[in-house]
């Protein structure tokens, strides 16, 4: 007996192997030829992206103007009017204030290069003159040398500006409508799900839940590290700290890759504008606040939507950089919070709906809805009344 009993069980063990390994590679090929269609589609399927998070971020307040008494279209137009105006508002204020710090920025800069060259001549390294304007030379033709490329992008940029502007329209397009009929959309959308509608209906409800308290997280914490990072620019006395404190809160949206961009350039500004002790300085400030931010922030907003391990979303991050560069970094992480929280409302069952209330007629006469058992232990055929016990039901029958 003991000697059949792993022949009888090896059999079922790799037929469930089978059945899995089978299911990876469906799983497999499905995602495969999506990310083929998505990356055939990118045009389209970016704007919408984008929007999605767009409107994940301001449905609140289309929310609210409705609750107001306003009518959709009203509250959708309101909504819109008021991002524009933010971000008119603060490219505004970035560009005056460009304007107003650059000549300054230019009068730092070059003195802090005359430094420099101070001290390469002065310093323990004891260059000469002639060293250092070989060098400054050899940049300045290694730069000319690269003019013609620089040209050549900056043709096809002009050119993929088009695409840009075309997008962007296909964005507000989308976020309008949207905004406007989501409910009717979505109810749209399931009527093609049959039985399955409400499965689909808890799996899409809970991954908007999630992508709008990841948006709307990310945007708190990305606000306050380019505000905290633009008061420090500021009150080192850094020019353009306000267009600084602008890309450091854009950069933020980018995981890993963004934050690392945007403050190297800060970085520079700063070495430029006020020496290596203020560059020195302002390195040691914003490390300290990232890491407060990942174990802190973090944690506390955003990653009580997401609940991902940090091993999950560096490789959810290299995942989505590869298959869509910069655009698939930004997106990836939602992406996965959304599936990851959609699937278990997808393969659970739905909840059991409480028994219908018993009509109104019934109650004085106590008779059944349909066939039932017979009592079993004595007491009399008729249900105890509403809001009484059986036990009160028996003593007021042996009463009367």
């Amino acid at each position: 007996m003991l000697t059949d009993r792993p022949t009888k069980l090896v059999p079922p063990v790799l037929a469930r192997m089978a059945a899995w390994c089978l299911c990876l590679v469906l799983v497999g090929v499905v995602v495969y030829f999506f990310v083929q269609v998505i990356a055939r589609l990118s045009f389209v399927a970016l704007p919408v992206a984008i929007a999605l998070l767009l409107t994940a971020l301001l449905f609140p307040l289309t929310r609210s103007l409705r609750e107001a008494g306003l009518r959709p279209i009203w509250a959708t137009w309101l909504t819109m009017l008021a991002a524009l105006a933010v971000l008119v508002g603060t490219g505004w204020l970035v560009g005056v204030r460009a304007t107003e710090e650059f000549p300054n920025l230019v009068k730092q800069v070059e003195a802090t290069v005359a430094d420099v060259q101070q001290w390469l001549t002065t310093g323990p390294l004891h260059l000469e003159q002639a060293q250092i304007s070989a060098y400054v030379a050899e940049v300045v033709k290694m730069i000319n040398a690269q003019r013609d490329a620089i040209t050549g992008t900056v043709l096809s940029a002009g050119a993929v500006a088009v695409e840009v502007l075309a997008s962007i329209v296909l964005l507000l397009f989308v976020t309008f409508f949207l905004l406007k009929d989501g409910e009717r959309i979505w109810s749209w959308f399931l009527k093609g799900f049959g039985g399955m509608s409400p499965r689909v209906d808890r799996a899409g409800r809970a991954a908007w839940t999630t992508l709008s308290h990841y948006v709307q997280g990310s945007v708190l914490v990305a606000a306050v590290h380019g505000v905290v990072m633009g008061i420090v620019l500021a009150g080192m006395g850094v020019p353009l700290w306000a267009p600084l404190a602008v890309l450091i809160f854009f950069a933020s949206f980018i995981p890993i890759v963004g934050i690392f961009f945007a403050g190297t350039v800060a970085t520079l500004v700063t070495l430029g504008a006020k020496g290596i002790v203020y560059a020195l300085i302002f390195v040691g400030i914003l490390v300290i606040e990232q890491q407060l931010e990942n174990h802190v922030l973090q944690p506390l907003i955003v990653g009580r939507a997401l609940r991902f391990h940090p091993l999950a979303i560096i490789l959810v991050l290299s995942v989505g950089g590869i298959l869509a560069g910069i655009a698939g970094a930004v997106v990836a992480v939602p992406i996965a919070a959304v599936i990851y929280r959609a699937l278990p409302e997808l393969r659970s069952d739905p909840p059991s709906l409480p028994p219908p209330p018993r009509p109104a007629g019934d109650a004085g006469t106590g008779a059944p809805d349909g066939p039932q058992d017979g009592p079993t232990d004595g007491t009399t055929d008729d249900p105890p009344e509403q809001g009484r016990s059986p036990a009160a039901t028996r003593a007021g029958a042996d009463t009367e």
